[in-house]
């Protein structure tokens, strides 16, 4: 059995055609997953309408101060969002990345272990104030 079509293959998001070969660009294996935690993490409570209650809800918490208390509430938050919605893994540890912290931008960074492999990856989610983004 081919691990990567095990773990699940997907729509490349935003989702596109391949030019050459006219057919719609996937992603498989460690890369759909990671995808699909990036999905999990930028997205908002209630913006999926068949699933409003999908979404981390992190841009909610864009202006608030980066105390422990934020920081630790933000764990939570990933933590508990990846328990629901990605059961392909079990989240090894989250880790929050401060060092450009004055220029709105904060690194997450998520181990884990894919489950049926018993394998570790991880992924860095970049968390920030875009240009666009309304107070």
């Amino acid at each position: 059995m081919n691990t990567d079509t095990f773990l699940g293959e997907g729509w490349s998001f935003p989702p596109h055609f391949d030019k050459k070969t006219n057919q719609l660009v996937t992603t498989a294996g460690i890369a759909d997953i990671n995808k699909s935690l990036e999905i999990l993490l930028s997205t908002r409570l209630g913006e999926r309408i068949m699933r409003p209650d999908y979404g981390c809800n992190l841009e909610e918490l864009l202006f608030q101060p980066l105390d422990v208390t934020l920081k630790t509430y933000i764990k939570e938050l990933i933590e508990t969002s990846i328990l629901y919605y990605e059961p392909r893994i079990d989240t090894q540890s989250i880790t929050l990345d401060t060092t450009n912290e004055l220029n709105g931008e904060i690194l997450i960074k998520i181990e884990y272990i894919v489950r049926i492999t018993n394998s570790r990856a991880n992924m860095v989610f970049p968390f920030y104030k875009n240009e666009g983004t309304e107070a």
